[in-house]
């Protein structure tokens, strides 16, 4: 079973975390033959869980940490409950659709795989995504850059290396079905961004570890490039999809 890093910082990542583009769900929907139901695995707050509910007629939408569920966000047609990724309690065979956003590095891949086969219907889909590390402009990229590589580099769990590659090296034994290129596009202030890095998996443990805000220093370095307006900023999207 994964461990739980996030129940401490679910109130942030319902404010801060950036949701995906529509294009993203539309794409994905297409894939599926039926849109009955979709599980959202890794919930987190809700942010893939709300799209796919416009777009599947029910969706049941789990999380390991009870309080990441407590955040997120309600729907008719979305169900949340607190569930490892590797038990769901779903029936087998009965989704047309399995999602996991921007968790599935944390998964035990063996014993998670094994269960979306079991509830996939046949020929129903996986898909998988991880958004990669932001840019904004080449001098603010670089001195994000170096807190992301020097100041959190000894405080990142080791499941982060997945998403630094791009997800292209995970084990993935489905059917794969080639993604297009996806990115999450947001227009943010300097305090929006530190907000969002304050969510962070390592920012909060070395926090935790030195009583102190690591990302002041970050704005400090970063404010005379950034102003005080807003900038826009990319994620580009790394996608695994594939059929069962």
């Amino acid at each position: 079973m994964a461990a739980d890093h996030f129940s401490g910082a679910a109130a942030g990542y319902a404010k801060f975390r950036p949701g995906y583009p529509e294009t993203l769900f539309d794409w994905i929907a297409a894939q599926t033959a039926a849109h009955d139901f979709a599980w959202d695995c890794g919930c987190g707050n809700g942010q893939a869980s709300v799209p796919l509910a416009a777009r599947y007629g029910r969706v049941v939408a789990t999380d390991l940490s009870a309080r990441q569920v407590h955040e997120a966000a309600a729907h008719p047609r979305i169900e949340y409950r607190a569930a490892p990724a590797e038990a769901s309690g779903l029936a087998d065979a009965s989704c047309d659709l399995v999602v996991v956003a921007q968790a599935l590095h944390w998964f035990d891949f063996e014993r998670f795989y094994a269960e979306a086969k079991r509830v996939l219907k046949p020929g129903g889909v996986l898909a998988a995504w991880t958004y990669q590390l932001l840019r904004a402009e080449p001098g603010i990229d670089e001195i994000f850059a170096d807190y992301y590589g020097r100041v959190l580099a000894s405080w990142w769990p080791a499941e982060r290396k997945w998403v630094d590659d791009g997800y292209r090296s995970l084990p993935f034994p489905f059917a794969e079905i080639a993604a297009p290129a996806f990115e999450i596009r947001l227009q943010w202030t300097l305090a929006d961004l530190l907000a969002y890095l304050r969510t962070w998996t390592a920012t909060r443990y070395l926090g935790q570890a030195e009583n102190r805000d690591p990302t002041l220093p970050l704005g400090e370095a970063l404010r005379p490039l950034w102003g005080e307006g807003t900038r826009e900023i990319v994620w580009p999207i790394a996608m695994r999809v594939g059929r069962a």
